[in-house]
C-alpha cells in the first residue's frame, strides 16, 4: 500500500503573519509531495510496502537510507501540518501543562529548552517534545530523522516538533531561525498536542 499525501488542513495563508503562504505551498506541495514520492518508489515491491510508516521507523536502521530519509521526512511533515493551527488552545492545558510543569517547572522553562534545542541543532533538522511513558523530555535530530526511530539518540513519541530546515523559514524569516521559531509558538495547535500527549 502506497503511503498518501494529505492535503493540508487549513489554507495555505491561515498561519500568516507567522509563516507565509508561499512557504507553506512550497514546503508542501513541493517538499512533503517529493517524500512521499520518493519513499513509495524506496519501498515498492518490498515487504515495507504493507507497513505503517510508524512501523517502517522503528526498525529504520534495517532499511536502505532512501527509506530512513523519505520516510522521515513523510511523517515528520504529517505532524508539522497537524501540529499547527490557526486556531486551538494558545498554551497548554490539563494534563499536559500538569507534565510539562513536572519535566520542566514551568511551561515558560520549556518554552526556553525547546527553542534551544530548534536554534542549537547545526544544519538541518527538528527539534521535538517528546512523551517516554507518562513523562516529557526535549531533543532534537539531524536531517528528517525523529524520536520514533531505533537509532534515535533519544527515543519515544514525537507529540510537537518543529522544522529547522531552511526551506521551513527562509522565504520570509532568511537566516534569522530565532525569529522563526519565536513565530512558531503563535501557530501551535495545543489541542493536537495533548491528543498525542494521550495517545
Amino acid at each position: 500500500m502506497a503511503v498518501v499525501l494529505k492535503s493540508l488542513p487549513y489554507s495555505f495563508d491561515a498561519l500568516e503573519p507567522y509563516i507565509d503562504a508561499q512557504t507553506m505551498e512550497i514546503h508542501h506541495d513541493k517538499h512533503h509531495a517529493a517524500y512521499a514520492n520518493n519513499l513509495n518508489a524506496a519501498i515498492q515491491g518490498t515487504a515495507l510496502e504493507g507497513q505503517t510508516i510508524e512501523q517502517i521507523l522503528t526498525n529504520i536502521s534495517a532499511h536502505p537510507v532512501a527509506v530512513r530519509n523519505n520516510g522521515g521526512g513523510f511523517f515528520n511533515h504529517n505532524l508539522f501540518w497537524e501540529v499547527m493551527s490557526p486556531g486551538g488552545s494558545k498554551q497548554p492545558e490539563g494534563d499536559l501543562l500538569k507534565s510539562m510543569d513536572a519535566a520542566f517547572g514551568s511551561y515558560q522553562n520549556f518554552k526556553e529548552a525547546f527553542t534551544k534545542a530548534a536554534l542549537t541543532r547545526f544544519g538541518s533538522g527538528w527539534a521535538w517534545l517528546v512523551k517516554q511513558g507518562d513523562s516529557l523530555v526535549i531533543s532534537s535530530t539531524p536531517n528528517q530523522d525523529n524520536p520514533l526511530m531505533d537509532l534515535a539518540e533519544v527515543k519515544g513519541v514525537p507529540v510537537l516538533g518543529v522544522d529547522v530546515w531552511e526551506h521551513a523559514y527562509y522565504l520570509k524569516y532568511q537566516n534569522r531561525r530565532p525569529d522563526y521559531v519565536n513565530a512558531f509558538f503563535n501557530v501551535i495547535n495545543w489541542d493536537d498536542v495533548a491528543k498525542r500527549f494521550k495517545g
